[in-house]
């Protein structure tokens, strides 16, 4: 029953066929580079070390680059051009104090990442951005 080779592109969390690509945009949610799509069983950081972005980062310009909690860690690898959510520290019974200030933290950095998430969603729907329609329209 089913394919050759097709636990490749199993989803781990959800059991269901997946693809996976590395999405860079820039500020404004316009697509900047688009990945190969890859089989959805290898991690976002593990894709982005195959791609060759950990060497890349760590020897070219001083960029920021916003990312998901998928590339936690890479940061360290790359000179802090990569910043990521914040990671937590206590897993179980923190102090009151500490949750309010990851959470300002996570949704600072949440608000910082947005237009980058709508890039991501117009790349996936096939739309084009409101950026590119206003770009278009001038």
């Amino acid at each position: 029953m089913g394919r050759k080779d097709r636990e490749k592109f199993i989803s781990g969390k959800n059991k269901q066929n997946a693809v996976k690509s590395m999405v860079v945009t820039d500020a404004d949610g316009r697509l900047l580079f688009c990945s190969p799509a890859e089989s959805a069983s290898c991690a976002d950081i593990t894709h982005a070390r195959q791609l060759g972005l950990v060497k890349l980062l760590a020897n070219g310009p001083a960029v920021e680059i916003l990312a998901d909690a998928g590339y936690q860690g890479l940061g360290a690898q790359t000179g802090r051009r990569v910043v990521t959510p914040p990671d937590r520290k206590f897993k179980k019974n923190a102090p009151d104090w500490y949750e309010e200030m990851h959470e300002r933290q996570r949704k600072a950095h949440s608000s910082r990442r947005i237009r980058v998430e709508h890039g991501i969603a117009h790349l996936k729907t096939g739309e084009p951005s409101p950026v590119t329609m206003a770009a278009a329209s001038t």
